[in-house]
């Protein structure tokens, strides 16, 4: 599931905003191949980064720019701040949406002051200067219905912007070979524990039927798919 989910707002296209995977292997490149001496990544020294979305990605992209040396660091997230404890509607055993600090998180804090993150915002417009280089993003509050709250526009300065909001999907270039259907999020189709996707012989398991997760859960599906193949070839 790697296609990215983007941000179209205005003045989107231009150099300064990147893709939190593509900031991320780059450095991991540069950082195995040469210690990042050969200067082939994108780097957060001196600037200011604003690290829109959050997860495990927005928290190793929060990382690696404090690694990088950056000037300054802000991290948004659409959605509200959640409590310290279970909500009402939150109960055992569902997964607990509690305030949590990672190691980013964390780092940002001792380095700056104060956790990187902001709440309920939601981006705007990102601002260029005549000549297209990146200033910075106009934002707006969002209430707990994601519906703007009037006179809450803030202009935020950056010149390093990283998309860190999910996943669409797999790519499609499969799908559209094989006439896969899809499901509501442009996953793969396909029932867990059975596998078997809308095309006869094809099977889906991992990140392109469930959508982006863990390594050790593709790799669960991904055994329990090989034992329903060979089911399907015993017939």
């Amino acid at each position: 599931a790697t296609t990215p989910r983007d941000l179209p707002i205005p003045n989107r296209e231009g150099a300064g905003i990147h893709f939190a995977m593509e900031f991320l292997k780059k450095n991991t490149s540069s950082l195995l191949d040469s210690k990042l001496e050969n200067g082939n990544y994108i780097t957060a020294k001196g600037k200011k980064v604003i690290v829109i979305g959050g997860g495990d990605t927005g928290t190793d992209c929060i990382g690696t720019s404090l690694r990088h040396g950056c000037e300054s660091l802000v991290n948004f997230e659409i959605m509200p701040k959640p409590p310290v404890e279970r909500a009402d509607d939150n109960p055992w055993p569902l997964w607990p949406k509690i305030y949590r600090v990672d190691y980013g998180h964390e780092e940002a804090a001792k380095k700056f002051g104060e956790d990187p993150r902001v709440y309920s915002v939601s981006g705007k417009e990102f601002v260029r200067d005549e000549d297209g280089t990146l200033l910075g993003i106009n934002t707006v509050n969002v209430d707990s219905n994601f519906k703007e709250i009037p006179g809450s526009v803030r202009f935020w300065e950056a010149d390093l912007i990283l998309l860190s909001m999910g996943f669409l999907g797999p790519e499609h270039y499969v799908s559209e070979a094989l006439g896969l259907e899809l499901d509501g999020r442009s996953n793969y189709k396909a029932e867990y524990e059975e596998f078997a996707t809308s095309s006869p012989k094809v099977f889906a398991a991992g990140d392109c039927r469930r959508g982006q997760s863990l390594v050790v859960r593709a790799i669960d599906e991904g055994r329990k798919v090989a034992a329903k193949i060979d089911d399907y070839l015993a017939v």
